[in-house]
């Protein structure tokens, strides 16, 4: 087939259909995430009480869980004296972790520190950890 045959205003079309479909695609993968980003999470659901066996937390130890969908940490900082903490960082959102070594909590994504009260000890969050209450009912602790 001779390519003559096809008007160049139909080929135009074509290709521009073709490069708006393309367009289209690339905007919607990259603003899906900038969307995410920016729309206010929803409930996420989950236990609103969480049950902890006392033994799984330890003096100077962190046991991390899952609350309300989100990372949760209890802490025994001393002998029978609890604490909770949201374990998401208050600066970009990752997740804490526990150095016994030191006894606070350490973001590693930018560095930031918190005390074992969840209060900032150093870098780039804005607030503490977000407090969980804790209740102690005989072997067991009561998250929430």
């Amino acid at each position: 087939m001779d390519q003559d045959s096809i008007p160049p205003a139909k080929r135009r079309i074509f290709l521009l259909t073709l490069l708006g479909g393309v367009g289209a695609v690339l905007a919607a993968a990259s603003g899906w995430p900038v969307w995410r980003f920016l729309s206010p999470r929803g409930d996420e659901g989950g236990a609103e009480k969480v049950q902890v066996a006392r033994s799984m937390v330890e003096v100077g130890k962190a046991h991390f869980f899952s609350f309300r969908g989100q990372p949760a940490v209890v802490l025994q900082t001393s002998a029978g004296s609890f604490s909770a903490f949201g374990a998401v960082c208050t600066h970009l959102g990752c997740i804490v972790k526990w150095v016994p070594e030191k006894g606070e909590f350490l973001c590693p994504c930018h560095a930031g520190r918190f005390s074992t009260e969840g209060a900032v000890l150093g870098g780039p969050p804005p607030k503490p950890l977000e407090s969980i209450p804790v209740a102690i009912e005989g072997d067991q602790l009561f998250v929430g």
